[in-house]
């Protein structure tokens, strides 16, 4: 082909858990073309596979998006069905010759991106990978010996002295084509079908899209993050940041929340220091699923595959509708329901409650927050359970166990007074 017809051939931006104009490199590599851009969203296998809450949450922000787009003066092309087949439909459609998107880390979006990056390339198109959903590629940290880590402390220590590219900019323009592929309807795609009545009682306590994800880190850093070391534990308290919906669909990317961290912690706030470990503690989990990713499926230890954890039971099911007894494991449960999150602390005492009180398996809870969380995400969901139930990533499995039960009121007091 010509190489000026190439150069000016459209670029298709395929966005998936990456819904955001800012510090996003894909898209930027994709206008630095100079050519128009496409933007994409492809409805295929592993997004109908999504729970109920997690596809809901989706189609919220996909609407955003959308219109943020459109405000751009872009807007989002939608389709369905297998990527390939997709992505070479929409290049016969619009000529385009190049196929950017942001990379992902989890098996099964790696094998589909393997396939379509060989495939598209043999067929002479430009097909790139980019990062952005993380600080670092999960191959980017080693250990002395040169492997992956298997701790986190150790893994906190090697990362945390590496420099953090600044965020990059919103792109100023996104080239529009000459004309659009037709596009489907979100509507149509019935992605928050299952929420039922449920929609309506979760929807109030969501902050969807760009703008609020960064109205949500700026109201933390401007008062939460004070105490936040201190208070992050206390699940009655709007102590965290629930920035964890966001990054969940990359609607803000991980180096923005680092920067601002580093900013506030400059500043003296007490907490920043803290939190950026938490964030940290995410890259965590997407080292390990990326080295490890049968720990979204089994035992990371495989020493816990003859433990006799039960399958589903009546009890499990007593536990899903937050009715155990146990006033802190019913609360979590319920306050999942309501808000679609779940605080952290109340995520680890009833994965342990589920896990090691009832002693069933930590793949049914790990299925249920699946179905349940709108800030669903495939690495900490299978790190945190695995953490709570002993078979994962922890340097004293056996002994962890999170009593939810508060303290004698005697006792506590004792406690307190001798802290």
């Amino acid at each position: 082909m010509n190489q000026t017809l190439s150069e000016s051939a459209p670029t298709l931006m395929w966005f998936r858990r990456d819904l955001r104009l800012s510090d996003h490199p894909a898209l930027r590599a994709a206008c630095a073309r100079g050519a128009p851009v496409i933007p994409v969203f492809i409805r295929d296998p592993l997004v109908d596979a999504l729970g109920t809450a997690p596809a809901w949450r989706l189609g919220l922000g996909l609407s955003g998006f959308g219109r943020r787009l459109d405000g751009a003066g872009s807007r989002l092309i939608l389709r369905s069905g297998p990527a390939l087949p997709v992505l070479r439909a929409l290049i016969e459609e619009t000529g385009a010759r190049a196929v950017f998107w942001s990379r992902a880390y989890d098996a099964p979006a790696i094998a589909r991106d393997t396939e379509i990056k060989a495939a598209l390339r043999a067929e002479g198109i430009e097909a790139r990978s980019l990062p952005g959903h993380l600080l670092f590629e999960p191959w980017e940290a080693r250990t002395k010996q040169g492997g992956f880590f298997r701790v986190y402390t150790p893994f906190w220590r090697a990362v945390s002295a590496r420099e953090v590219a600044a965020p990059l900019p919103v792109p100023s323009c996104l080239p529009a084509p000459g004309t659009w592929p037709a596009t489907e309807a979100l509507s149509d795609w019935g992605l928050g079908r299952g929420m039922n009545r449920g929609a309506a009682i979760v929807a109030p306590h969501l902050a969807v899209g760009e703008a609020a994800a960064e109205a949500r880190l700026e109201r933390f850093l401007s008062g939460p993050v004070e105490g936040y070391r201190e208070r992050r534990d206390h699940p009655a308290e709007e102590s965290t940041s629930r920035l964890s919906e966001n990054l969940a669909l990359g609607e803000i990317s991980p180096r923005v929340v680092w920067h601002a961290g580093l900013r506030a912690q400059a500043a003296g706030a007490p907490g920043a220091g803290h939190f950026l470990r938490e964030l940290v503690w995410r890259e965590f989990a997407w080292h390990l699923l990326h080295h490890t990713p049968h720990i979204a499926t089994r035992n990371w230890r495989d020493e816990w595959d003859m433990f006799p954890w039960r399958d589903d039971n009546p009890e499990a099911e007593r536990w899903r509708r937050g009715q155990t007894g146990v006033t802190l494991v019913d609360a979590a449960m319920r306050e999942m329901y309501v808000t679609g999150t779940m605080h952290n602390r109340g995520r680890m005492i009833v994965a342990s409650y589920l896990t090691k009180h009832l002693l069933t398996h930590w793949r049914v809870g790990l299925r249920w927050f699946e179905e349940c969380l709108v800030d669903w995400d495939p690495a900490s969901n299978a790190m945190g359970w695995q953490w709570a139930a002993g078979s994962g990533a922890h340097p004293a499995p056996d002994l962890r166990i999170m009593d939810p039960a508060p303290p004698p009121p005697r006792l506590h007091h004792h406690l307190t007074e001798t802290r």
